[in-house]
């Protein structure tokens, strides 16, 4: 109770509440005692090198895969521990780090934002698109500054171009939910993979304005210039574990960054954004 009988309001829900996790992925255990709380609004980057769990721990997220039976454990996403993973894919838009394959290479980027409303890989006879979605499909083709491929086969875009558009389909499956109050966030896997120098600018300058815009945005990444200046936290992984969590001033330095590497690291920051080599 507060001063004057008032009832304290509860917490609010963290849009990911992760306590004391452990997965396993065939016979090898590759997430070890992971504890991690995001909350609605955040922007952060998960950190560390290739093989650290940073991709089954979003899986984990989006529960793709599932953790260790343990009495300590807890996996909250939303306030919920179970979901439909539809459902889910509405509230939380994923962007694999893989190139789009199979049958959405043959429809165009209007079709593969429509897509994204259905969780599905293309627009088949039985789902109805509504006036609704195709005018919100050109919204987020102009968000994503993609109007121009809503016509192109997503077979025929630069990687730059594919990747624009997957960010949309990931948008379209939270964007009519969030207007009812729904939590939207946009996870990203290793963004920039296969992107050249012009493309990774692009990219990293339009997830900015999205940032800016509302969308929480979780990062996986182990490229130091993928963190956008919006980001102020930092989580680190190695070897399957957070061993570093924090704000971005204090851990994104070359000291840090040397031990989570192994290597001898140079940092540089310039308009907010860092590069290490």
């Amino acid at each position: 109770m507060k001063a004057g009988g008032q009832i304290a309001s509860a917490e609010p829900e963290a849009i990911v509440d992760l306590q004391h996790v452990f997965v396993a992925r065939g016979e090898r255990v590759v997430l070890h005692d992971v504890s991690l709380r995001i909350e609605a609004g955040e922007h952060l980057a998960i950190l560390g090198p290739n093989g650290c769990g940073k991709s089954t721990l979003l899986k984990t997220i989006t529960c793709e895969v599932y953790p260790l039976v343990n009495p300590a454990s807890q996996v909250r996403i939303m306030g919920r521990e179970r979901w439909d993973l539809t459902q889910l894919k509405r509230r939380m838009g994923v962007v694999a780090s893989e190139i789009p394959g199979g049958s959405t290479l043959a429809i165009s980027g209007r079709e593969a934002v429509l897509t994204g409303f259905f969780s599905s890989s293309r627009i088949w006879p039985n789902l109805t698109v509504t006036a609704r979605m195709q005018e919100r499909a050109e919204e987020i083709l102009q968000l994503v500054h993609a109007e121009d491929l809503a016509e192109a086969p997503v077979g025929e875009m630069s990687a730059g171009q594919q990747r624009r558009v997957m960010i949309g389909r990931a948008l379209a499956g939270t964007s009519l939910d969030a207007e009812q109050g729904s939590v939207q966030m946009l996870l990203l896997d290793e963004p920039s993979n296969a992107l050249d120098l012009a493309a990774q600018q692009d990219l990293r300058e339009m997830l900015r304005e999205l940032a800016q815009k509302g969308t929480a945005i979780l990062l996986i990444t182990h490229h130091i210039a993928d963190i956008l200046p919006e980001m102020n936290r930092i989580v680190m992984m190695r070897e399957g574990r957070i061993v570093a969590d924090g704000a971005k001033t204090t851990l994104l330095t070359e000291t840090h960054l040397q031990r989570l590497f192994g290597r001898e690291i140079a940092l540089t920051g310039r308009d907010g954004y860092w590069n290490a080599w």
